[in-house]
Formats: structure tokens, C-alpha cells, sequence
């Protein structure tokens, strides 16, 4: 995964033999935090668990461009006052969401593996170009 805003680039194993690597979770905490107030959270695993799900179904090499992870209230305030697409409780605050994007594969292909899944959320982005994916309920839609 690379975050398509700060140019880092985060590749690594974060779960063995059923147990999590809490290093590696943490790194990942770090990667997905909030780039414009910098602010960490914990990324829920099961996000973590479903992005890695996916990315193992769409069968590429590529990494994932991160466009955003963590979302503090202050971030999604000032994004939801640009758009009508940001959600005023998103799952993004509570470190639960991710927005994704493939070079490789298109929108509708990435979607179909998180809904393969059967874990969460999943929301179609096609002119922005990315897709949603979180550990909320599962549903899906088009924004």
C-alpha cells in the first residue's frame, strides 16, 4: 500500500498463524493516520483483514494507493463541507473505512472483491475513481 499524499509506501506481513503482529499493526496505524492533522489512531483490524482480503482476490502485485484512512472530526468536517459524498458519522473517524485505489483495476473489479467478502461496507467511487471499504455493515452503493 502507498499513500497517494505523502508518497509512503507500506509493504508487510501483519498477521501469522492466526495472531496479529502488533509492530506491523502499529506501522499500520502510522500509514493510515490523518496526514493533514497527522493524528494516529487504531485501524480496526477487521478493515485492515477486509483490504487484504480483497487485494488477495483481485490477484495483482500492485499495492493499493491509499487515499484515506483515519479521518479526525476535524478533517470530516472540512471534507463534508465540500461535499455532499462525506458521511457526518463516518466510519472513517472511528478508524473503520478506508478510500482505495488500483491502476490495474478498474473500480467495479475492486468492489466486487470486497463485496466477495461479505465483511462490510463497500461504496463505488467511479468518477473519482477509488472504492470504499469498511467494517460496518454489510451494503453497498455508488456515490
Amino acid at each position: 500500500m502507498y499513500s497517494g499524499r505523502t508518497g509512503e509506501r507500506l509493504d508487510m506481513v501483519y498477521w501469522i498463524d492466526g495472531d496479529y503482529i502488533k509492530d506491523a499493526v502499529k506501522e499500520i496505524n502510522h500509514f493510515m493516520r490523518d496526514w493533514r492533522t497527522d493524528d494516529v489512531k487504531d485501524i480496526d483490524l477487521r478493515t485492515i483483514d477486509i483490504m487484504a482480503a480483497s487485494h488477495n482476490l483481485l490477484d495483482v502485485n500492485e499495492p493499493y494507493m491509499l487515499l484515506s484512512g483515519y479521518r479526525s472530526p476535524k478533517t470530516n468536517a472540512m471534507l463534508r463541507s465540500r461535499s455532499r459524498g462525506v458521511a457526518k458519522n463516518s466510519l472513517h473517524m472511528r478508524g473503520q473505512a478506508a478510500d482505495l485505489r488500483l491502476s490495474s483495476r478498474s473500480v467495479s473489479q475492486m468492489a466486487q472483491a470486497a463485496e466477495a467478502c461479505h465483511a462490510g461496507g463497500v461504496g463505488k467511487y467511479q468518477r473519482s475513481n477509488f472504492v470504499h471499504m469498511d467494517c460496518g455493515a454489510v451494503r453497498s452503493w455508488r456515490g
